[in-house]
């Protein structure tokens, strides 16, 4: 089986998972952690590059305030609990988005997370915080404007925006049956596979993660030319 090198997961369904056991939605963001987890782990022994994993987004702000809350206390919980695991198994810590609008005790776990896990080779779970990609765009043109740039091509451009230094995802997964890109790289997925799945996040294990592959294993990518690419 090819492994593809970077995969990004829309890490939808939560809230309906709750829902339908009449739990709360932060209940169901709990039980997403695990997945997130099991995911993590998955992806490392498999030997995926890189795992994007889109987290908060900069329309989640819109939600009840007691879910934002219950968002970034998870979050923080998160980090404390898997930093050891982390370096155990050689997996670096990064983010994309704009972390400095999230509450600053947050932030604070997020950069030491960062900063521990920054000499590591292996896996790189790369959490997607207030992010979104409309926003990502405009930040790199106005970091090009202040540079005084006045000619840029794609290569160039690449090295302004959140992901520089990574390679662009090869599948993109959403979860719970939604088609939407909702926001999510939409520099970087020009020429992604996109795979969706009717399964809840809290539900999705290593099994599906394979399945997902195995479905991009049958994919012919061609990237605008005739031939066969993996």
């Amino acid at each position: 089986m090819d492994i593809p090198k970077h995969i990004a997961i829309i890490m939808d369904g939560n809230g309906r998972w709750a829902v339908k056991r009449s739990l709360s939605r932060i209940a169901g963001h709990k039980e997403g952690i695990k997945t997130v987890e099991e995911i993590i782990k998955a992806s490392n022994e498999i030997g995926i590059t890189v795992l994007t994993l889109y987290a908060f987004s900069t329309e989640n702000w819109a939600r009840p305030l007691a879910e934002v809350k219950g968002l970034f206390s998870l979050l923080k919980f998160f980090l404390r609990k898997k930093i050891k695991e982390f370096q155990k198994n050689n997996i670096k810590l990064k983010t994309i988005g704009n972390i400095s609008k999230l509450p600053a005790d947050v932030v604070k776990e997020i950069k030491s997370a960062i900063k521990i896990t920054s000499e590591n080779t292996g896996l790189i779970v790369n959490i997607a915080l207030n992010y979104g990609g409309r926003q990502e765009i405009i930040e790199a043109i106005n970091k090009i404007l202040e540079s005084g740039i006045k000619n840029i091509d794609e290569k160039n451009f690449e090295k302004y925006i959140y992901t520089a230094g990574l390679p662009d995802p090869d599948l993109i997964i959403r979860t719970s049956g939604e088609y939407r890109i909702s926001n999510f790289l939409m520099w970087q997925s020009a020429y992604s596979e996109f795979y969706t799945t009717n399964i809840l996040w809290p539900d999705f294990k290593k099994k599906d993660l394979l399945d997902a592959i195995s479905e991009y294993n049958r994919r012919n990518r061609r990237f605008g030319g005739l031939e066969h690419v993996k």
